[in-house]
């Protein structure tokens, strides 16, 4: 499945979406939070009060099963909100969310983020086309699971970190995550993670040495175009 470009509001002849141009615009009080590697950022469960941006860094979103098993719903990065459920009335936190990367992320108050979006109708417009795009990329997600191989759902996963399409560049890092994070990413073992990574280096898709920031190549796309 061909990774989509984020259509933000410009498919519907809108300027481009900035969400940060969107907060900063709005005169509200925001709180800015720093969040080391690993760290959590909310917990399944817990009282559901913000919404929050990322501003720089990146954040996994995550559901833990009645049995204890983990389930990654979504990996996300600078200029995507999160924990947006609040405005839709959810009490507590559908899920977890924790720090992929060094990250600051920026909270809005439920009632002011409501306040915000209704004051400004322009802007509220695009933020909903932003949420939509990014909630059609994690049905896209679920699709990709149900239906493609896991050496496909391992290489669009790599694109989707690298930030596929919103950069102009041959070759973009990926921001550093376990062989286990991304094998519950995938739905595979990580022992078939390791084995898909050294193959996608050998073909010149990926240059990886353990060690160094994953990069991802272009040519990566081929393995998700490929029937």
């Amino acid at each position: 499945m061909k990774p989509r470009k984020p259509s933000g509001g410009a498919a519907r002849g809108l300027p481009p979406f900035s969400a940060q141009a969107f907060l900063d615009s709005s005169g509200i009080a925001k709180t800015l939070v720093e969040y080391e590697r690993g760290a959590s950022i909310f917990t399944q469960g817990d009282a559901c009060e913000d919404v929050l941006y990322i501003q720089t860094g990146g954040v996994k979103l995550s559901v833990l099963s009645k049995t204890g098993r983990e389930a990654v719903v979504a990996m996300l990065g600078p200029g995507d909100f999160f924990g947006e459920g609040c405005l839709a009335g959810q009490a507590v936190r559908m899920g977890s969310a924790t720090a992929l990367t060094p990250s600051v992320i920026l909270l809005v108050g439920k009632e002011k983020m409501v306040r915000l979006l209704h004051q400004q109708h322009a802007m509220s417009d695009r933020f909903i086309a932003h949420m939509l795009s990014r909630n059609i990329r994690i049905e896209e997600d679920l699709i990709d699971q149900l239906f493609n191989s896991s050496e496909k759902r391992l290489a669009r996963t790599l694109l989707l970190l690298a930030r596929y399409g919103k950069q102009d560049k041959p070759a973009r890092a990926v921001p550093k995550v376990s062989q286990a994070t991304l094998a519950e990413m995938v739905g595979t073992t990580r022992s078939r993670v390791n084995f898909f990574l050294n193959k996608f280096k050998r073909l010149g898709f990926i240059d990886y040495n353990g060690e160094n920031p994953l990069k991802i190549n272009n040519s990566l796309l081929s393995v998700v175009l490929h029937d």
